[in-house]
């Protein structure tokens, strides 16, 4: 039996830049194919943003459509919550930046840093910023770009990732039934050097010999994040459904992470979702990290295949290792 919800994901919006790298373009400085990328990971082209696109004027142009969708103002917004781990600066936060680009000047605003599933783990934030009776209207994005973090001399992880933003709208929900039936994060930092940056951080900050090194770019390990990535995301399903009290033959719609068909073709098996109930995007997009799932949920509802008071499974793994799902009532 199926909880009512507390909150709702009302307004998705979300922004990518005009550039789009193919396989092919890739395949002009690294060894490396158009028919090689797509085999391993389903991924045909990807959005890449200029050096004078910064993320944060990914995120307004994300958060505007949101709030346009939601019927709210700026200065309605009591909270943003921003999923990132490409923040135009290391400090302030990429949620103040925004929050200064919108003019949302009666908002709290602080990022997380929880990679693929940030979208997942700021909705089940936000969930808990209203529930404890402060907030109103939370606006949650998951944004990235990934291109300034890839060592684009590194075929295993150069070819995976690209750029955008997404936001969604999180208030307290009305009686008709619509919202967040279930949450579920969980985390592993022992495996955190499986997927990981190296250097830049206070424990090895920056320096000319670590740039020389190139420790200031993704590093990764695929065939163990692969396996790590099945195991997660299945279990992520497993709660959530259990969580909300429904099963897979209940859901509408399964929009998984966009890092690689194969993990998607994985989970919706473990789950027993047929591939014509997935929302596929990673050929447009790549690996877009916490700008993931928005991505995916602006393109299924645009498609029509997210309609109102449909059940949709949302679940996500990355970097940490961290991974979370969430159903929800559309």
């Amino acid at each position: 039996m199926t909880r009512p919800p507390l909150v709702a994901l009302n307004g998705i919006g979300i922004a990518v830049p005009p550039h789009v790298v193919t396989n092919d373009d890739l395949s002009r400085t690294l060894d490396t194919s158009d028919e090689w990328i797509r085999e391993r990971t389903g991924i045909r082209e990807r959005r890449i943003a200029r050096a004078d696109e910064s993320l944060t004027s990914l995120c307004h142009a994300a958060s505007l459509a949101a709030l346009e969708r939601a019927g709210l103002g700026v200065d309605e917004v009591d909270a943003i919550v921003c999923a990132t781990v490409s923040g135009d600066r290391r400090m302030p936060s990429q949620a103040c930046d925004l929050q200064a680009s919108l003019g949302a000047l009666n908002a709290a605003a602080f990022d997380i840093s929880a990679a693929c599933p940030g979208f997942v783990y700021g909705l089940t934030v936000a969930e808990g910023l209203i529930a404890a009776g402060n907030f109103r209207n939370v606006l949650v994005l998951g944004a990235e770009k990934l291109s300034t973090i890839v060592d684009w001399t590194d075929r295993s992880t150069a070819i995976l990732f690209g750029d955008g933003a997404g936001a969604g709208v999180v208030q307290r929900a009305s009686d008709d039934g619509r919202g967040l039936l279930s949450t579920f994060i969980k985390s592993d930092g022992r495996l955190a050097e499986l997927l990981y940056i190296p250097g830049g951080g206070s424990s090895d900050p920056v320096t000319e010999e670590m740039a020389k090194g190139r420790r200031q770019y993704m590093r990764m390990a695929g065939r163990e994040v692969f396996k790590a990535a099945v195991r997660a995301m299945a279990e992520s399903c497993d709660v959530a459904l259990s969580r909300a009290g429904v099963s897979a033959e209940d859901i509408d719609l399964l929009v998984p992470h966009q890092a690689n068909l194969r993990i998607i073709e994985s989970t919706a098996k473990h789950v027993g979702i047929s591939m014509e109930k997935v929302m596929v995007n990673v050929d447009r997009y790549g690996n877009t990290s916490a700008a993931s799932i928005p991505l995916a949920l602006a393109q299924a509802e645009e498609e029509g295949r997210l309609k109102r008071g449909q059940l949709a499974l949302l679940v996500a793994f990355g970097a940490g290792f961290t991974w979370g799902a969430t159903v929800v009532r559309w």
